[in-house]
């Protein structure tokens, strides 16, 4: 599409392809660059005052947000919602199934709390599946599952608030509306939803939401889905997870409150790492004085692993033909790193089809990518991890749009390499956290940047 196409669209005032949106963004800050730069700042001032912090520091923004239309926000729910149904599957036979179980490297220990059953309705309260999505043709794969330390709500919602001050917002609400996601109150009815299928409901419950505190993403979206909670007529409190205790078989703050539903925001990788310390809060939970949402059986959808499982003929006999079929289309190729699979498909040779990742981790902790590395670098990283609890995986291009950095001297409309992230919320699609790299690695161990994500709606 032309310039004079791109106008005509847009002055149409019909919903755009995402490629002409992106069109229409160029020509406009190019035509009127020093009116989007002076906005720019102004929405990065905003944020600098603002609760988007990252282990206390602002956390680094594009000026562009991620720009959604309605097909294809129907075709992300579409995705979470598949991928969402069949984690859950997953977990269920791993819980049922003892030979299935044998598929994954769980000890003991995490084998034994993966078990538990939480007693309500949905076993995958809360996960967010990150996705490479081609703007183009619509064509994806997946990246990653995270589940109960799914993060970064409050990183869309003050990125949102921050394009408000934007040029750019106000070119396209002369024509849209622009709407954003809601991400707080929307998770809170989810777990309140599964929470009156629980067994041992009370009629108020007092919530805690805990992690490890200096190890948490963002004490701030804590604070955030606290006040939600509280919008509901329930007490809650942020606690760090080893200062809850037993006292006559109920689970207490540091005060002493008595705590009936816990949000569960501490990765089960760092509960087993410090299980001496939270003995009281894994026995609450295990033994039902206490609701844990989520329970620990999701870690089976946050484990690596399961992207080869998901391959596996024990995992498609209680597939659907679909659900095996998205599978095959949409999951790169994965499997353990060991001598034979490094040889079978030449990785040192073909650095840069590939990356390698522990099978338990988050935050991109211990991710090589072959494409980023030096030939040496690549033979050491495959040398040191093999056979060990890694994983190979192909390598995928990111999608690539336009943005800019209004932090820089003298800043300039480039490429960016796109991850999306998609939330789901008691199966169910709730929104979308996006990233963009300027490389084709895109985590905080490498070139992370956050923006905010809307999308356009017809006036009426």
């Amino acid at each position: 599409m032309n310039e004079s196409d791109t106008k005509k669209a847009v002055e149409s005032k019909q919903l755009p392809s995402l490629n002409d949106i992106e069109e229409m963004y160029k020509i406009d800050i190019k035509d009127n660059f020093d009116e989007h730069r002076e906005s720019g700042k102004a929405a990065l001032e905003y944020l600098e005052n603002s609760t988007a912090k990252y282990k206390g520091q602002t956390i680094y923004s594009l000026y562009v947000p991620k720009i959604l239309n309605p097909k294809t926000t129907q075709h992300f729910k579409e995705i979470a919602e598949t991928m969402a149904g069949i984690m859950q599957k997953v977990i269920r036979a791993y819980q049922k199934d003892e030979q299935y179980r044998r598929l994954f490297d769980f000890s003991r220990d995490v084998e034994r709390l993966i078990l538990h059953n939480p007693l309500y309705e949905n076993i995958l309260p809360v996960c967010r599946v990150d996705i490479f999505y081609d703007e183009k043709d619509g064509s994806f794969y997946f990246c990653e599952f995270n589940t109960d330390g799914s993060s970064s709500m409050n990183e869309d919602r003050e990125l949102c608030k921050a394009f408000e001050y934007t040029q750019l917002y106000n070119v396209l609400n002369k024509d849209y509306e622009i709407k954003s996601f809601e991400l707080f109150d929307s998770l809170v009815d989810a777990f309140l939803e599964n929470y009156r299928s629980y067994l041992y409901k009370v009629e108020k419950p007092t919530v805690a939401i805990v992690d490890f505190l200096e190890l948490g993403c963002s004490v701030q979206e804590f604070e955030q889905f606290r006040k939600s909670f509280e919008k509901k007529g329930l007490s809650a409190f942020v606690c760090d997870i080893r200062d809850l205790y037993l006292d006559n078989n109920k689970l207490c703050t540091k005060d002493g409150t008595v705590i009936n539903l816990v949000y569960r925001r501490a990765v089960t990788s760092d509960i087993c790492e410090h299980e001496s310390e939270i003995a009281d809060f894994i026995d609450a939970v295990l033994t039902h004085k206490v609701c844990c949402m989520g329970s620990f059986c999701t870690q089976v959808a946050h484990d690596k692993s399961l992207f080869y499982i998901l391959r596996h003929e024990m995992t498609k006999q209680f597939l659907t033909e679909k659900e095996t079929a998205f599978i095959e289309k949409h999951i790169p190729y994965t499997a353990e790193l060991t001598d034979s699979v490094i040889e079978e498909n030449s990785v040192i040779e073909n650095k840069d089809n590939w990356l390698i990742k522990p099978k338990n981790s988050y935050g991109a902790r211990g991710i090589f990518a072959g494409v980023s590395s030096t030939r040496n670098e690549w033979e050491k990283a495959v040398s040191d991890n093999k056979n060990k609890n890694y994983i190979l995986q192909q390598f995928i291009t990111p999608y690539q749009t336009y943005n800019i950095d209004f932090h820089k001297e003298s800043p300039e409309l480039k490429k960016y390499s796109n991850l999306t992230g998609l939330y789901v919320y008691n199966g169910r699609f709730a929104g979308v956290y996006s990233r963009q790299s300027v490389s084709s690695i895109i985590s905080s161990s490498y070139d992370e940047n956050d923006i905010g994500t809307v999308f356009l709606e017809k006036r009426n």
